[in-house]
């Protein structure tokens, strides 16, 4: 089993809303820096939203502010990604990763090439 499993994908018509989850197995998700990303059929993976698991300091790609919020709960170490007014270019896999947060360093999402642990994804698919 990978380290990260998400859930909540599945089809639905645009406009509609989703909330995806993220929850870690076998390790603590506190002092690390989780991230979603999404990759659409053909395309690269891309860098959605970030959050700071120990603090909740939050970040989103320009491509997503308003639509997307990113949340967490240390308690369930779970980490969650609601979409709303979902658009058909929002199709793809949705995927989460960590990576142990350097308190040293500025807050940052960061490319997916920086993240060592992964889950599988889950399935979006938005169409009529």
């Amino acid at each position: 089993q990978l380290p990260l499993v998400e859930s909540g994908g599945g089809l639905v018509q645009p406009g509609g809303s989703l909330t995806l989850s993220c929850a870690a197995a076998g390790f603590s998700l506190d002092h690390h820096i989780l991230t979603w990303f999404r990759q659409a059929p053909g395309k690269e993976r891309e860098g959605i939203s970030c959050i700071s698991m120990s603090h909740g300091t939050i970040d989103y790609g320009d491509s997503v502010k308003g639509r997307f919020t990113i949340s967490r709960d240390s308690a369930k170490n779970t980490a969650y990604l609601q979409i709303n007014s979902l658009k058909i270019e929002d199709t793809g896999v949705y995927y989460c990763a960590a990576r142990p947060h350097i308190y040293s360093d500025p807050f940052f999402c960061g490319n997916a090439v920086l993240y060592g642990i992964w889950g599988r994804g889950t399935q979006v698919t938005v169409s009529p």
